[in-house]
């Protein structure tokens, strides 16, 4: 069990040793530390987190115990192992739906120093959702990153969706669906830059947020965390019933909370590593291209 990082006389967050493990164990899964690769000094990790050396001793005490590091020489530092055991790998697990995936992925990413987080989606009520635990975090003094840069895809408002959308089509129907969906996008779109923005304006990190438009309807949904990790998934389309208005109107509607998610790690072997590169590509390519500037209004 993690324990509650300590509060200096300033009323400060002091981190723990268990906070300095957390750190280090999740650059090692997301790739970020590679297999091989010499861990920073003592004296390093000391000045970054700010705690004595006794902290990061234990730190370091913990990882070697998960078999994450090789033991420490004197005057050289530890190492990433040769071989990072399976039951450590979030790779291996059978996918999960987004709602249960999400939010631990997304706060474990905040424990980087800087954030950078991609996602193209339908609205971002399930983002919001899963940015609670780590914007909590960081206002209660657990951890706190340097930068915090998100890059967000949403469908134009002018295009015609391909869900949702009335089953039975019509120009009112239609016009309802579509409009009940922008009200949603642009809702859930200002909450979370404003809950982002308030990282800046409370605890001075250097925050940046855009938005920009598709000009389609993506069936897919995608999350890149940190250039180091995609949670990659289809949404379910189902037919069901949606009182729009006091109308009761039949949609055919994305279950985005209950679609199952991917996950892939560019420290999980050469497959893995493609794809979160390849994701990572593709985002880049459609932002600098086919997309437009998004005003959430």
């Amino acid at each position: 069990m993690t324990s509650e990082p300590e509060v200096t006389a300033s009323g400060s967050a002091r981190h723990t040793s268990d906070d300095v493990a957390a750190s280090l164990r999740a650059r090692i899964r997301a790739g970020e530390l590679k297999v091989g690769a010499k861990l920073p000094t003592q004296a390093w990790l000391v000045e970054h987190y700010g705690v004595e050396r006794t902290v990061v001793r234990q730190a370091l005490q913990q990882l070697h115990g998960e078999g994450l590091i090789t033991e420490g020489r004197k005057g050289a530092p530890a190492k990433i192992a040769s071989a990072v055991p399976a039951a450590s790998r979030p790779s291996d697990e059978e996918p999960k739906r987004t709602a249960a995936v999400l939010s631990p992925r997304v706060a474990e990413a905040f424990r980087a120093r800087e954030v950078r987080i991609d996602a193209v989606c339908l609205t971002t009520e399930t983002l919001n959702l899963a940015l609670g635990e780590p914007l909590g975090a960081i206002h209660a003094g657990a951890f706190r990153p340097d930068s915090v840069h998100v890059r967000i895809l949403l469908p134009d408002r002018g295009i015609n969706l391909a869900f949702p959308r009335p089953v039975h089509r019509s120009a009112d129907g239609d016009q309802l669906v579509h409009e009940r969906w922008l009200k949603q996008r642009n809702t859930q779109g200002l909450v979370l830059r404003d809950n982002l923005e308030a990282l800046h304006i409370i605890e001075g990190i250097d925050v940046r947020i855009e938005f920009q438009a598709l000009p389609l309807t993506s069936p897919i949904k995608l999350y890149l965390l940190n250039g180091s990790e995609a949670l990659f998934g289809y949404y379910d389309i189902t037919a069901r019933e949606q009182e729009i208005a006091d109308t009761s109107v039949e949609i055919y509607d994305s279950l985005g909370n209950q679609s199952m998610l991917f996950q892939y790690l560019r420290s999980g072997g050469s497959r893995d590593a493609a794809f979160v590169d390849r994701s990572q590509r593709w985002f880049d390519g459609v932002w600098n291209t086919i997309t437009s500037e998004l005003k959430l209004s």
